[in-house]
């Protein structure tokens, strides 16, 4: 049976090859549609010369050098009859005195090949079907795309080549199997057809042009692990044999297609065209090899897990090279061998956007002005590879002992595992190792077998797999010769919570390898990318409370954005605004410019849980920050929840520092022992410097010994302002007209506020106070805290003016004034709010308007208190306020908390 299918191979492979067969087929007819029913004699066989006895040509009659450019065309490029015409538009449309093209099969057509082989060994009858498919796809093409003579010509030889097809696969049919050979020879016949097909529309176009089978010039011999090797030497004779037969300046070359040195047909295997470019590229000592492909060019990480990952406008061999290797969609690794010998460039090229310039892969730059080059400059791309295991081998019996390394590898290489990449510390006490994963454990008991004596002995503690694992690749010339490069990558890591489990760096300078958890992958590439490529900060940001702070602070965020991101390399990205109704949620950034109104036309139903799910994972910043704006106790339940998953907060909600003592202790006990950041300065003071000194002279080893300030903005207004004979009543009707007030004005004059502030400041100082260990002095009448309404309270309130008043007056008559405090004393571990006397000439007596004052009475400070001074209320200061912590936060990425 095998022997009769090796004669239909024969047969078939004759009918290609005229010097071992010639056969003449009857005239063809065509409908008069086509041809007017002209009939048409011809001879069925290619191009091509007897390979078995190469003849040397006349020198003068081979031109090669750099009057040839190639071009190689991938399957999605000839996938249709109109990119066929578009590709030959392309070629005729290259200024280059010569071309060689390299064209695939047409879109799926090799898939379908290789589905008959599976079909006929599988003994299903649907490989006919199947078959009648192809047939069908490329004669719809011929007839849009041809006419004439040329039409004939390659309909005859597409159904010779379908006929012959078909006794081969029901031979295989029949035996059940097919050789490596019959299904090379099966598989490489899209690549025959779209070439004939391509050329046909050349010469029809005009052009002085013929096409190559290059199973006649192209030999190969199989080097292993499904790969081959070009015989350069054989198949530059062959090149050359071919060329003085064949003088067309334009040729259309097979791809993927190749032969052994036996004549045997064969492939360069999956993904093989641009390597028969490239191979092309050097036997023609070509100017330059393009591939043309769907992208524009190579790209800084994978577009699909990186939405700004930018076109590589240049990149050298081996960047090319270790980008390819570690899964970046570039080209097969071995592609770019061939041209590197003779400095071609290789041109990246997307033929659906002629525009785009593409990316050009050279031999290494020279780079001008070499001192003023930035790290960025270095780091050219990223790449990562999925779906890994690790393996380490440890113990101490390893240290020292010669052949070790030998015995592990060779015993992964006897289960024919492929190791990515290896690890392995100084000391030798430990080798790790990743490999696929679908192979490790076969890799694990075949270690086991070998050293189970060793484990036995206890000379090996362990032989450990670590599952799930990816491997993420930073790519650059020089870059690990280049101080900073390795510092900023792994700060980049450590900002985004990432855990490396494993490093390699060569001493290639050409890549860094960091293996990391899977599930971490796409955040870690993330994060490095944005270091390299977007900002040295970059924080996903979401905004909770769109109200007047809230609003405000987002006003703030869009106007000083733009300057952050180009003087200070901060890129702060609003990723969504929830309000107490409705949402935003947005994959790349809000514009801020029309927030509200996208606000209001495309917001969601509110949901907090989804809101900071999107916030933290939905995008490509690896920092995310939730800012809280407003003063829901609902909202500041969830910090510990946020802070726990990595999400920084930042808030101006009081509720949270002076909520329940075990609550707060538990909060800021997990912010310590983390790297996520908990920033509240505009809880006390707005925007004033206060959470900030305090902590600053607590780190530097002051001692507290008592805090004491105005912390209302509403009652420094209204006691800077009850002067004179004016009445308390009339100057708190001020107070509310001027917004300084909550609606309620009882909210304010109750105090509870200040005490909330208090609260906050005595926990920063150490002390474990609840809000309810505060006494506060209410300055609301007891009869008119139950009053129903605002209305009826301001209406009520003239009636007990007396009563302050006279407090007023007695300060006056002693040259005091009164105001509004409160109080810390951390000696006495308490704290209080209350009307107090000052001096006239005390610092709290200076006041005007709204202006807060703090004085910190320290050790350092104690003869003259630190004082801190300013407006403490408004939306814009409070706002400013949160956004000096967003600033401060992104100083402080990758950092412990405090």
């Amino acid at each position: 049976m095998m022997q009769r299918l090796g004669k239909t191979l024969g047969f078939a492979y004759q009918m290609r090859h005229p010097h071992s067969f010639t056969a003449l087929t009857p005239a063809a007819s065509f409908s008069s549609r086509l041809v007017k029913s002209e009939s048409y004699n011809f001879r069925v066989s290619s191009s091509v010369t007897d390979v078995s006895t190469p003849q040397l040509p006349m020198e003068s009659s081979i031109v090669k050098g750099d009057t040839w450019s190639i071009h190689k065309f991938g399957g999605t490029c000839v996938g249709t009859s109109q990119r066929i015409q578009n590709v030959a538009n392309i070629v005729m449309d290259d200024s280059s005195e010569r071309k060689l093209v390299v064209v695939s099969a047409m879109s799926k057509v090799t898939d379908m090949m290789y589905d008959l082989i599976e079909k006929a060994q599988s003994r299903d009858d649907s490989y006919l079907l199947a078959l009648d498919a192809v047939f069908e796809k490329h004669k719809l093409t011929a007839l849009d795309l041809l006419d004439g003579e040329e039409l004939a010509s390659f309909l005859s030889t597409l159904t010779l080549d379908i006929n012959n097809l078909k006794a081969m696969l029901r031979a295989i049919y029949i035996a059940g199997h097919g050789t490596e050979s019959f299904s090379a020879f099966v598989a490489g016949h899209g690549e025959l057809w779209s070439a004939q097909i391509l050329s046909s529309v050349l010469r029809k176009g005009g052009v002085d042009c013929t096409w190559m089978d290059t199973r006649d010039v192209l030999i190969v011999t199989p080097a292993g692990s499904n790969q081959v090797d070009p015989d350069y030497e054989e198949s530059e004779q062959r090149l050359d044999n071919w060329l003085s037969k064949n003088p067309s300046k334009v040729v259309v070359a097979t791809g993927f297609i190749a032969s052994t040195p036996q004549n045997i047909p064969t492939t360069l295997k999956r993904d093989g065209s641009d390597f028969s470019a490239a191979i092309m590229g050097a036997l023609f000592r070509a100017r330059q090899v393009t591939i043309w492909t769907d992208v524009d060019g190579v790209y800084s990480a994978d577009p699909r897990k990186v939405s700004e990952a930018v076109i590589l406008n240049t990149l050298s061999y081996q960047e090319a090279w270790e980008m390819s290797y570690f899964g970046a969609n570039v080209l097969h690794p071995r592609t770019i061998i061939p041209v590197m010998q003779y400095d071609i460039p290789i041109v990246i090229r997307n033929i659906f956007n002629l525009s785009a310039p593409g990316t050009k892969i050279c031999r290494e730059p020279v780079l001008e002005n070499e001192e003023k080059q930035t790290l960025e400059t270095y780091v050219k791309g990223f790449a990562t590879i999925d779906n890994l295991a690790l393996v380490n081998v440890e113990g101490t019996g390893m240290a020292g002992v010669p052949g070790t390394a030998s015995a592990i590898f060779g015993a992964v290489k006897d289960v024919g595992a492929n190791v990515i990449m290896i690890s392995q510390a100084s000391s030798e006490h430990s080798v790790c190792f990743a490999v696929p994963e679908k192979e490790v454990k076969a890799v694990a008991k075949a270690l086991e077998a070998r050293f189970r004596q060793a484990l036995n002995a206890g000379r090996l503690s362990q032989i450990a797999v670590i599952p799930n694992c990816s491997i993420l690749a930073a790519v650059g010339q020089k870059m690990a010769s280049t101080p900073g490069v390795s510092a900023t990558l792994f700060n980049a890591l450590a900002k985004a919570k990432i855990n490396v489990r494993a490093i390699a760096q060569g001493c290639s300078e050409y890549n860094i390898t960091v293996v990391v958890k899977r599930e971490d992958c796409v955040r870690a590439l993330r994060a490095v990318h944005s270091r390299f490529y977007l900002s040295k900060t970059s924080i996903a940001v979401g905004i909770i409370g769109p109200g007047l702070i809230g609003a405000t602070l987002l006003n703030q965020l869009r106007d000083q954005a733009a300057v952050l991101k180009e003087k200070s390399k901060i890129d702060l990205r609003v990723m969504g605004i929830i309000g107490s109704k409705k949402m935003l949620l947005s994959d790349t950034g809000i514009d801020l410019f029309a927030w509200k109104e996208l606000l209001k036309e495309k917001g969601e139903k509110a949901d907090l849980n989804k809101f900071a799910h999107h916030v933290h994972g939905n995008h490509f910043i690896p920092n995310t920050v939730l800012v809280d704006c407003t003063s829901s106790k609902e909202v500041a339940d969830h910090y510990h929840d946020w802070l726990h998953t990595g999400i920084h907060v930042i808030t101006p909600n009081k509720k949270a520092n002076s909520g329940p003592l075990d609550k707060y202790l538990k909060l800021r006990a997990l912010q310590k022992q983390s790297f996520t950041h908990y920033f509240y300065e505009a809880t006390v003071g707005a925007g004033l410097p206060i959470m900030h000194t305090l902590r600053d002279l607590l780190q530097t080893g002051d001692k507290i010994i008592r805090i004491e300030g105005i912390f209302s903005g509403t009652l420094s207004y209204i006691f800077n302002n009850f002067v004179d004979t004016r009445a308390f009543s009339e100057v708190v009707m001020e107070a509310k007209a001027a917004g300084y007030t909550e609606p309620d004005p009882r909210d304010d004059l109750a105090g509870t506020d200040v005490a909330r502030k208090v609260i906050i400041l005595a926990r920063e100082c150490g002390l474990d106070l609840e809000l309810s260990d505060i006494p506060v002095q209410s300055l609301v009448p007891d009869p008119l805290k139950e009053t129903a309404s605002v209305d009826d309270f301001m209406q009520q309130l003239p009636s007990f003016d007396s009563d302050i008043a006279t407090n007023r007056q007695a300060a006056e008559d002693a040259g005091e004034v009164l105001r509004y405090v409160g109080v810390v004393d951390v000696n006495n571990q308490k704290g209080a709010v209350e009307l107090k006397r000052y001096k006239k000439q005390h610092p709290f007596a200076q006041l005007s308007g709204s202006d807060n004052i703090i004085a910190f009475t320290t050790e350092r400070y104690n003869k003259q208190p630190l004082i801190v001074r300013g407006p403490g209320a408004g939306a814009q200061v409070t706002a400013g306020g949160v956004f000096s912590d967003i600033l401060r936060l992104a100083s402080n990425l990758g950092a412990p908390s405090y």
